[in-house]
């Protein structure tokens, strides 16, 4: 069991990594924002087009990446989306349990889905150099690409949270602070 514990810290290390890397995305993603904003209104003002639409795109792929790859992240840090209705009374082991559970049987099964629908489309995407639609816009085929990327780490991130609860199971580990919150 020490050698499962090794290997979700090692995932965990490398999700904290990831999610410092996507935190920057955020100042990028604002930073081109603005610079969009202030393009088109500039432009308005001096009779010039100073926004283009690869800048556009650049800023709907900034918020995708901070979408896909945040979300092994936010899995790690127990900051995802739960539906609390009996979880918050339940102990650290009964937790645990439920943790386990929906990783094995909604987690995994969900993110295996989305990779293999989605497969077709991005190899698709890579074999025509998909390119947007609209003039001077950016390829497609890397931020779609991204979507497998995404749910890969999602399920690596998965498999850590399934060996840290089997081991709060067993009594090896404790919950992580966080998650006693009696707030929850």
């Amino acid at each position: 069991m020490q050698i499962l514990l090794r290997l979700a810290d090692r995932i965990d290390r490398l999700m904290d990594r990831i999610g410092r890397l996507t935190g920057w995305l955020v100042v990028a993603m604002i930073g081109i924002g603005v610079g969009n904003v202030v393009g088109r209104y500039g432009g308005k003002l001096l009779g010039q087009n100073l926004v283009s639409n690869g800048l556009l795109e650049a800023q709907w792929y900034l918020f995708d990446l901070i979408f896909l790859l945040g979300a092994a992240y936010a899995l790690q840090h127990n900051e995802h989306v739960r539906v609390d209705i009996f979880y918050k009374t339940l102990g650290p082991k009964g937790r645990a349990w439920v943790n386990l559970l929906g990783t094995i049987f909604l987690l995994i099964p969900f993110c295996c889905l989305v990779l293999y629908y989605s497969w077709g489309s991005v190899i698709n995407s890579w074999q025509i150099w998909e390119m947007s639609p609209d003039p001077g816009g950016l390829p497609r085929y890397p931020i779609k690409t991204m979507i497998l990327v995404s749910f890969g780490l999602l399920i690596l991130q998965g498999l850590a949270e399934m060996i840290k609860n089997w081991a709060i199971i067993c009594g090896l580990r404790s919950l992580p602070e966080e998650q006693h919150d009696p707030n929850l």
